[in-house]
């Protein structure tokens, strides 16, 4: 499906490409206060302050693809929730753009981690703060493992190079570019919310297994149960409880 003449139309998007930087995140956001209207793609050959999830160091080695999406009032607050489910299927059609057909699987483990084989290839980072002009900057980080990965992780890694893809970071930002202008529009700023989760769906991983999610004060166990009409993780407690979700961690529970 080709992007529609809207807001985030192909057209609409803008891209700097920069050497070694501290990280494409802190970048945008300066922009942001620098009065930068959005639209805004900043890429790095390099980061030397890559950082993932909580604070989490990012590999950050050349040959991999780190890119920022900078977005200036995206949408109203009380629908701006679902949009990490816009950015994951962008993020897993670039991807599917360059894999093999018929490798590996390649699916999305909420809300937005893109895995191959039950491992993950991307990081992706939402930041976001208040501008002075009253405006609010959301930053979307995105980083892809192609040649590099983390030399250990609290969950199993892995990078395109090993499932052949032997793609450039030139070639898959150009696939990205493309891919989220299209998620974007039909998103539509979150009125488009229904279609994006139908989407998201159908490249789910792991609905109806056990899972384990990390919350900032605990942790908390159950079954998969998937995502609701806004995007909210469902988790089966049992005995007819299901929690909704809003951000958290997942990991997948072992099975004998």
């Amino acid at each position: 499906m080709a992007a529609q003449k809207g807001r985030f139309s192909l057209e609409a998007f803008r891209h700097v490409a920069l050497d070694d930087i501290g990280s494409t995140n802190n970048e945008c956001l300066a922009r942001a206060r620098a009065g930068d209207p959005g639209l805004l793609w900043v890429t790095a050959a390099r980061q030397t302050e890559g950082r993932g999830r909580r604070g989490r160091a990012w590999t950050s080695e050349p040959g991999n693809l780190y890119a920022s999406l900078l977005l200036i009032d995206p949408a109203p607050m009380d629908r701006v929730a679902s949009l990490p489910l816009a950015i994951a299927v962008a993020v897993h059609d670039a991807v599917s753009a360059v894999l093999p057909p018929g490798d590996a699987a390649l699916q999305v483990k909420w809300p937005n981690d893109i895995l191959i084989d039950r491992r993950k290839t991307c990081g992706i980072l939402l930041e976001g703060e208040p501008l002075s002009n009253g405006r609010r900057a959301l930053v979307i980080g995105i980083g892809i493992n192609i040649r590099h990965m983390p030399d250990s992780a609290p969950y199993g890694v892995t990078r395109l190079v090993d499932h052949g893809a032997a793609v450039s970071p030139d070639e898959l930002f150009a696939h990205l570019f493309k891919s989220m202008a299209i998620a974007l529009e039909i998103w539509d700023e979150g009125r488009g919310t229904a279609e994006i989760v139908h989407r998201w769906r159908e490249v789910a991983c792991g609905v109806g297994e056990r899972i384990t999610v990390n919350l900032p004060d605990r942790s908390l166990e159950g079954r998969f149960a998937g995502i609701d009409d806004g995007g909210l993780l469902l988790l089966d407690m049992g005995g007819g409880q299901v929690l909704p979700i809003a951000a958290g961690d997942v990991f997948f529970m072992k099975t004998e």
